[in-house]
This record gives structure tokens, C-alpha cells and sequence, in this order.
């Protein structure tokens, strides 16, 4: 297995465009982490990252992890990419509810270049937003202790910086999906998160031979995180495969169709969209009332800080309605029973038409449900289980599923291009299987 793993790396560097794609991603997701340690100016950073590393609770961990450790430093790239996601998020939600953005959606790439520039202009808006918020917020933090020169001229530099790195975040996962391998926006989320395992894996073994943590409760994090791997890896590859039959046509002397196959649908669609999209709509709310220095504020605060009732509500309701609301926007079953019966396919034992639809509809649903049960499972799980038992280690159900997910989609689109030059993939027996193939 691990000559067959060198040996696929070998045949990576054989491929000139592979290569040239691999390390370009490499290249930008260094250029990333480089920038994730650029102090926003007129900050005391040490100050103000001592503050939050005591202060700064569960949910300043939460939103740490996916900016790379940029946000506790207040560095270029605090706001990361969850600006961008917002931005997508609305966007998606206003293509359902507005008729000109619906009509852009089926125009094709036109329309889709135009619905990236719209999202372009609401991530910087977002990122303004959020500036502005987290200028204030150091003002008032500590008495203004942490920012060298309040007024204006700090809030104005502060606004831009912050936003300046968000937007360059959002060019240069643009470009790792254009020039690169994988998608950018994703990989970057990978990145941050990864960036921080190793050091909070050395403070869990540190903490470990301190005697602050049990070996009961070491293995009991390891076996949650193994089993929440295992779960994941097998149900990301899960399929329904709906059989189709294309009925038997006749063009002069030949006999064209009479083909089986089946339609490949995926226990879960969505793939890490709903617990990303969940996780930045109640981080902007939770990250606003942190810096404001009011009680009743602050006990909302609290509430939607990870590991609290109203979190976990919020957390868990919200997947399920990403998981059905991206589904319905990726996949619909009218258009496939409309393809079907145009090539002459059908269903066996359906018949063409709306009763194809229905049933698709009906299949989708099912296991659209089964795959929504799942991810909040996999994302709420571990992490009531870390917060109950007050283990300071935070690499939950949703890292996992972000890390996994992403690693396979990558780890797809490589194999991809190996097969298509007539090299061995990753694997002996068929194609790797990612989210999306």
C-alpha cells in the first residue's frame, strides 16, 4: 500500500500540467499561511492575543480554527473567508426568491460570472461590516488598551486592512480553483484548519503528561475521532443508484440504445456546504456581540457560543435546512425525468414523465434526510462530547468533515487527471470516490 501511495506521487511529478497545477496550489496556500502572521497595524498583538487566548472562550476557538489562527493574532486575513461564504449563502437564498437572479443561474456561464461579481461585491460589503465591528470592539475592549491610537484614523486602517485581506483570500482561492487543483475557497478552509492540528495535538500530549488530562479521556478523543473518520469516509462514498433503462432505436441498419445504467445520487449532496454555511451565519452575530462590552450582550454572546443549548439548536436546524436547500438548488428532479424521456430513458416500472419526477423526488428526499441526520450527528457529537468533558483540544465533528471531505475531492480531481494520461490512481481496483464524483 505504501509503495502503491510513493509510486502515485512519482507519477504526479511525470505529468507536466499536473505537476505545474499541484504546485501552484501548493505556492498559494503558502502564500496563505505567510499572511495569516501579518499584524494589522496600530495593535498591540501580544496583548490582545494573551486577552483572547484567556478571554476569548469557546466560540473565539470555533471561528480561530477556520482563519488559521489569524483571528486570535488580529492579523491581514482575521475575517478569513467566512465574508465570502456569507456573501454565497445570500446569494443563493435571493436566487430562489428573485427572478432576475434566477434567470441568471440557467443563462450558464454568463449568468454565473455575473452571480460570482455580485457575490465579489457582497463579500466586501460583509467585510466592511465586520471591519467597522471589530475596530469598534477593540476601542472598547480592556479600556482601549490593546489599540495603540483610537479615533478615525485607526478605525479607517483597520476597516481597509481587514477587508483588503479578505478580499485578496477570495482572488486567491479564485485562483487555486482556475489555475490549481481542487477548490480554492475550500482548500483555504483546509488550510487553517490543518495549519492548527499539530500544535493542538502537542498541547493535548502535553497536557496528558501534566497529569490536567486522564488517559481515560485521551483515548476516549482518539476513539471518537477515529470512529467519526471511519463514519465519514464510508457515508461521503455512499450511493442510491436509481437503474435506468434507454429503450431500443432503429436508424437504417443499426440498433442504437437498449443500454442499462443507473443514476448515481449521494447520501449527501451537500457535502461540507451545510455545516460551513450554518457555522458563519451564527458566527457573525456571536462574533459582533464579543466585542461589545454590554452584560445583556454579552449573555447572547454566551448562548451562541459552541457547546450551549441554543447553539446546538440553532447549529443542528440549520444543516437541515442547508442539506435540503442545496440539494434542491444542485439537483432537480424535473429537469432529470426531462432528460430522460428526450434520450428516450426511463425508469423501470415508472412511467416517463411526472410519475419519474415523483419518484426521484420522493428517492432524493429520503436519503437527503439520512445524509442531514448524519452531518449533524458527525458536527455535533464530538464536540458535546469534547465541551462536557472540558477536554482543551478542539478538533470537532465539523473540522473532521471539512478535512475528509475536502482531502477526497482533491485526492478525486488528481486521480482524474492520472487516469486520463493512463497512469495509476491512488487506488488498484476503480476511481478514488470523492463528494462529487
Amino acid at each position: 500500500m505504501l509503495e502503491r501511495l510513493i509510486t502515485s506521487f512519482q507519477n504526479i511529478l511525470k505529468i507536466p500540467e499536473l505537476r505545474g497545477r499541484v504546485l501552484f496550489t501548493l505556492a498559494m496556500l503558502a502564500v496563505y499561511r505567510v499572511g495569516a502572521h501579518v499584524p494589522t497595524p496600530g495593535i498591540n498583538n501580544e496583548e490582545l492575543a494573551s486577552f483572547l487566548h484567556d478571554r476569548g472562550g469557546a466560540l473565539l476557538g470555533f471561528l480561530d480554527i477556520f482563519s488559521g489562527g489569524a483571528l486570535s493574532r488580529l492579523t491581514i486575513f482575521a475575517l478569513g473567508i467566512m465574508p465570502y461564504i456569507s456573501a454565497s449563502i445570500i446569494l443563493q437564498l435571493l436566487t430562489v426568491v428573485i427572478p432576475h437572479l434566477s434567470k441568471l443561474a440557467k443563462e450558464g456561464e454568463r449568468g454565473r460570472k455575473t452571480i460570482i461579481q455580485y457575490t465579489r461585491y457582497g463579500t466586501i460589503g460583509i467585510a466592511l461590516v465586520q471591519g467597522f465591528g471589530i475596530a469598534i470592539g477593540l476601542e472598547g475592549m480592556n479600556q482601549g488598551a490593546f489599540v495603540l491610537e483610537p479615533g478615525w484614523p485607526f478605525r479607517l486602517m483597520t476597516i481597509i486592512t481587514l477587508t483588503a485581506g479578505t478580499a485578496f483570500l477570495m482572488w486567491l482561492g479564485e485562483q487555486i480553483t482556475e489555475r490549481g487543483v481542487g477548490n480554492g475557497i475550500s482548500l483555504i478552509i483546509f488550510a487553517g484548519i490543518v495549519a492548527r492540528l499539530p500544535s493542538a495535538v502537542a498541547q493535548t500530549f502535553e497536557l496528558y503528561q501534566i497529569g490536567q488530562l486522564s488517559l481515560i479521556l485521551l483515548v476516549l478523543l482518539v476513539v471518537v475521532m477515529l470512529g467519526v473518520v471511519a463514519a465519514i469516509v464510508f457515508l461521503e462514498s455512499g450511493r442510491r443508484k436509481i437503474p435506468v433503462q434507454y429503450a431500443k432505436r432503429v436508424m437504417g441498419r443499426r440498433v442504437f440504445g437498449g443500454q442499462s445504467t443507473h443514476i448515481p445520487l449521494k447520501i449527501n449532496t451537500a457535502g461540507v456546504i451545510p455545516p460551513i454555511f450554518a457555522s458563519s451565519i451564527i458566527a457573525f452575530p456571536a462574533t459582533i456581540t464579543s466585542f461589545i462590552q454590554v452584560p445583556w450582550v454579552q449573555a447572547i454572546g454566551a448562548q451562541l457560543a459552541p457547546g450551549s443549548f441554543l447553539y446546538t439548536l440553532l447549529y443542528v436546524s440549520m444543516i437541515l435546512f442547508f442539506c435540503f436547500f442545496y440539494t434542491a438548488v444542485v439537483l432537480n428532479p424535473v429537469d432529470m425525468s426531462d432528460n430522460m424521456k428526450k434520450y428516450g430513458g426511463f425508469i423501470p416500472g415508472i412511467r416517463p414523465g411526472q410519475r419519474t419526477s415523483d419518484y426521484i423526488y420522493k428517492v432524493l428526499t429520503r436519503i437527503t434526510f439520512a445524509g442531514a441526520i448524519y452531518l449533524a450527528i458527525v458536527c455535533v457529537i464530538p464536540e458535546l462530547l469534547i465541551y462536557r468533558l472540558n477536554v482543551p483540544f478542539y478538533f470537532g465533528g465539523t473540522s473532521l468533515l471539512i478535512v475528509i471531505g475536502v482531502g477526497l475531492d482533491t485526492a478525486q480531481q488528481i486521480e482524474s487527471h492520472m487516469l486520463m494520461r493512463n497512469y495509476e490512481g491512488f487506488l488498484a481496483k476503480g476511481r478514488l470516490k470523492g463528494r462529487s464524483g
